[in-house]
């Protein structure tokens, strides 16, 4: 793990807030991909049954920022709070995921989210893990099909799901090629 300065890491951060902005007003998270070493490892739980894990910058890109966010254009993940470990060039971002309904009016998955950075000598992310509470996501996910808030894009995710597809990056718990954590 590489010891970075303090000011290039608040830089670093800084550029990701921004770049993160850019892409939520657009609907399109795939530019974030730049920020990714080409080897990198980025992973969540989805569950009591599985592990979500991508392996390398394209992988990240179609299937992480591209598949996964498909469905969310109409969503918000406003960071809160960012630590910064530049002995261990580490970071933890905690975020709300808010969504935008159709009315205008908002609302927000309770329970903490996050992304925790390991960043490369390069300050590019290396191993991503994030977290979140995946009961009240899917509460969430509920609530906005019952008030027919539930994005077209959103809708097929579920509806592949629910047929058995096997979607890409989806892995039992505990077998994804890389550990979770």
């Amino acid at each position: 793990m590489p010891s970075l300065s303090r000011e290039d890491l608040d830089r670093w951060v800084e550029q990701w807030l921004e770049a993160n902005r850019v892409c939520e007003q657009k609907g399109d998270w795939k530019p974030l991909a730049d920020f990714y070493t080409e080897d990198a490892t980025y992973g969540w739980n989805i569950g009591p049954k599985e592990d979500v894990m991508c392996i390398g910058r394209d992988e990240i890109r179609d299937v992480a920022l591209g598949l996964e966010m498909e469905g969310l254009e109409n969503w918000n993940y406003e960071y809160q709070k960012v630590l910064v470990d530049d002995r261990q060039g580490e970071i933890v971002g905690f975020w709300k995921q808010i969504v935008n309904k159709s009315d205008g009016s908002r609302d927000e998955i309770y329970g903490i989210g996050g992304s925790w950075f390991r960043l490369d000598q390069n300050l590019k992310i290396e191993w991503q893990r994030d977290f979140f509470d995946f009961g009240h996501v899917s509460h969430m996910f509920g609530k906005l099909i019952e008030s027919g808030d539930l994005s077209p894009g959103m809708q097929k995710r579920i509806e592949r799901s629910l047929a058995g597809e096997k979607l890409p990056g989806y892995y039992p718990l505990g077998q994804a090629p890389v550990p979770l954590w």
